[in-house]
């Protein structure tokens, strides 16, 4: 499997196994349609091993750690059950680590998918399957979030109760788009029970320092500047912000006097990298009119921004879940004759500036990839300052690239 993607269950008892090249502590957590535990009774762990439908199986250290769920006793409230995988050691991140998690059928083992999430660094916890409801069939699918302040962040983050104080929760952005529907309405919480002991050794890690420009952060406080991979959620006040954005794509010849024609585009991805279509000059409009080009601007003069692309989010088909923002330069002129170029998010409806990016340096290449917006598995969009320089003066030449940098 492939971040995002998903399966029907053959079986309606499954085990979900996490194996690495270390000891991890692997966990369930039962979660209803707003996304949070009922009460503490739903984290399943080693020192809670059973719940509704729900068991954790050790694997001594000799075998993967296992979170079996039989979804014929999963209550009818709970709409998914996340398996979350940390490092035993203290500390530890999963970079040069690659956990793989395997699906299987519980009652004769046979396998039923794998998962292995990309391009993994400072995470020190991952939310790596799901196994949900949809429709009143069962699926698991591939997520691969991370987090930076282990599985208490996790547990934390889903309304769970921790003995020892953990940070707030700090999601990692997953490598790829990740894309689920909308969730259906909230059922009743039921009343919280008394808090139960996170696993000691994630409790206790210390986060290591992010690298420069990464982090998540909100709209909360207004317009974001960002730093080249830096990501911002478009929530405000913990809710999605806005339906309709535009990214305005803005530069100015470095000499005086000398017009540079560059073109910005935007290409559409699917949750398995898989290229759905492009925008730019020569296609104003694609995925039934959700995402509108401005049209071709030929010498960057002027005040503003150079060209506009509209995105629509709330008529995006569900199979659109990460969008990267590109600049070519057709005419062949390097990015080092480029002043001011930079990037900005606007709300749609009334052209108020939610975030910039600038780019602060550049390269004798002809094509950059400037921003990606990613959809994630609980159906908000972030946006990733990239800042990645590419050898291409179209758009054609730049899907295989942000494919990888998704």
């Amino acid at each position: 499997m492939t971040p995002g993607s998903n399966i029907p269950l053959s079986a309606a008892r499954v085990t979900v196994d996490v194996a690495a090249p270390v000891r991890l502590d692997v966990s369930g957590l039962l979660l209803t349609a707003d996304g949070k535990v009922r009460s503490d009774d739903d984290f399943i762990f080693y020192n809670q091993p059973s719940g509704p439908g729900v068991t954790y199986r050790s694997g001594g250290g000799t075998s993967p750690d296992a979170i079996t769920v039989d979804t014929t006793a999963v209550p009818p409230g709970i709409e998914k059950i996340v398996v979350t995988a940390s490092p035993d050691a203290a500390g530890q991140t999963f970079q040069g680590i690659e956990p793989t998690a395997t699906v299987r059928n519980a009652d004769d083992g046979s396998v039923l998918a794998t998962f292995t999430p990309p391009q993994l660094g400072a995470e020190t916890a991952l939310v790596i399957v799901e196994i949900y409801r949809r429709n009143g069939q069962w699926k698991a699918r591939a997520v691969g979030q991370g987090y930076a302040n282990g599985l208490a962040g996790i547990a934390t983050d889903f309304g769970v109760t921790v003995e020892e104080p953990a940070a707030p929760a700090q999601p990692v952005p997953p490598a790829q788009p990740v894309a689920a529907p909308p969730p259906p309405a909230q059922p009743p919480m039921a009343a919280p029970a008394p808090p139960v002991s996170a696993p000691a050794p994630a409790a206790q890690a210390t986060p290591p320092p992010p690298a420069p420009g990464a982090g998540k952060i909100n709209l909360d406080k207004g317009r974001v500047s960002l730093q080249k991979n830096q990501t911002v959620s478009l929530v405000k006040g913990g809710r999605p912000l806005l339906s309709q954005v535009r990214m305005g794509l803005g530069w100015e010849p470095a000499y005086r006097g000398k017009d540079i024609d560059l073109d910005a585009s935007v290409i559409a991805y699917g949750p398995q990298r898989n290229h759905i279509d492009s925008c730019y000059f020569g296609k104003l409009q694609i995925v039934g009119g959700a995402i509108r080009h401005s049209g071709d601007n030929l010498t960057g003069e002027g005040g503003g921004d150079d060209e506009v692309i509209t995105v629509d989010l709330g008529r995006l088909p569900q199979e659109v879940s990460g969008l990267v923002f590109t600049v070519n330069s057709f005419s062949g002129q390097k990015f080092t004759e480029v002043a001011k170029a930079y990037c900005r998010l606007l709300d749609g409806t009334t052209g108020e500036e939610l975030v910039r990016f600038d780019l602060t340096s550049a390269e004798p290449q002809t094509g950059v990839l400037m921003a990606k917006l990613i959809r994630q598995f609980s159906g908000e969009w972030e946006m990733t300052a990239m800042g990645d320089f590419v050898k291409s003066r179209t758009v054609r030449g730049m899907v295989k690239p942000a494919a990888q940098a998704l």
